[in-house]
C-alpha cells in the first residue's frame, strides 16, 4: 500500500471492527469505516478542498476527526489537527462554532450538533446525505498528508511508519491498538491510526483508567511508557515513531 487512500479500498470492507471510541459509545465496521471516509472525502470537495488544500481539525480522537483526515488523504489534500491553523476547511465541535470568523473562501463544519448559523457546515447530516463514491484524485506517495508545526509528512512517510510499528509488534488482523495519546502528533496518527488499518485490526479510543485497556490491546500509544514494564500490552510512544520529531 503506497498511499492512505489504499488502506480504504472498496474490497477491504468487511464486517470486521475498525473503529470503537469507548466515549460515546461509536463503532465502525471496515465497511462503515471505508465507506464513510468517501462520504467525508465528497463533503470536504463540497467545501472547496482540492489536491494540496490544507483542512484544519480539532485533535481528538473521536470518529469525525479520524473520518476527516482519511477523507482528506484520499482528495490529496493536507490535513492540519490543529483548529487555529490557517485552511480551506475547519472541522471543530459544534461548541466552539463561534470562536471562528473565518475569511472569505474558508469553510466551517462541526460535528456533536448542528451548527448555529446557516453558513457553517453540518458535519453528521452532510456526511451521511453524502453519496459514497469514490473520489477521482490521483495521489502520490510523495504527495504530503499531513502537516504538524513546520514539517509535512507524506504518505510515504505515515505509511512507512505505519509499516514499521506494524511489522515491531506483529500486529494481525486479530489485534486492537489504542490511543491514549493526542492525534495532534504524527506518530499517533502512523501507529494509533494507521497502523491497526494496515494491518486489518481495530482502533480503540479507550475511557476511563488505564488499566482499562491492559487485557485487550496489543499496543497501547501513549504520552510516557508506564513506570513499571508490562508484557501486555507493549507502549509505543508518539516519539518513538518519529525519533526526529
Amino acid at each position: 500500500m503506497d498511499v492512505i487512500g489504499d488502506l480504504m479500498a472498496r474490497d477491504r470492507r468487511s464486517d470486521s471492527l475498525a473503529l470503537r471510541v469507548d466515549a460515546p459509545g461509536h463503532t465502525y465496521t471496515y465497511y462503515d469505516l471505508i465507506t464513510t471516509s468517501y462520504k467525508a472525502g465528497n463533503v470536504l470537495r463540497y467545501l472547496g478542498v482540492r489536491k494540496g488544500a490544507r483542512v484544519a481539525v480539532e485533535p481528538v480522537s473521536l470518529p469525525e476527526p479520524i473520518l476527516t483526515f482519511l477523507g482528506a488523504a484520499q482528495l490529496g489534500a493536507v490535513t492540519t489537527f490543529d483548529s487555529a491553523a490557517k485552511a480551506r476547511a475547519v472541522v471543530v465541535d459544534a461548541a466552539r462554532e463561534d470562536e471562528f470568523d473565518l475569511p472569505p473562501g474558508h469553510k466551517l463544519a462541526v460535528y456533536n450538533g448542528p451548527p448555529k448559523s446557516p453558513a457553517t457546515t453540518h458535519w453528521e447530516q452532510e456526511v451521511w446525505s453524502e453519496n459514497p463514491a469514490v473520489h477521482p484524485e490521483a495521489v502520490a506517495p510523495d504527495d504530503a498528508a499531513l502537516v504538524a508545526g513546520e514539517r509535512e509528512y507524506t504518505h510515504a512517510d505515515l505509511l512507512d511508519a505505519a509499516k514499521r510499528v506494524v511489522s515491531e509488534f506483529g500486529l494481525t488482523e486479530a489485534d486492537t491498538v489504542a490511543i491514549r495519546a493526542s492525534i495532534s502528533h504524527p506518530g499517533t496518527v502512523a501507529a494509533g491510526l494507521l497502523a491497526p488499518l494496515l494491518a486489518g485490526g481495530t482502533i480503540r479510543v479507550p475511557v476511563g483508567d488505564e488499566t482499562a485497556d491492559r487485557t485487550d490491546a496489543a499496543v497501547v500509544v501513549a504520552d510516557h511508557k508506564p513506570a513499571k514494564r508490562t508484557e501486555t500490552p507493549a507502549t509505543i510512544t508518539p516519539a518513538d515513531v518519529f525519533a526526529d520529531g
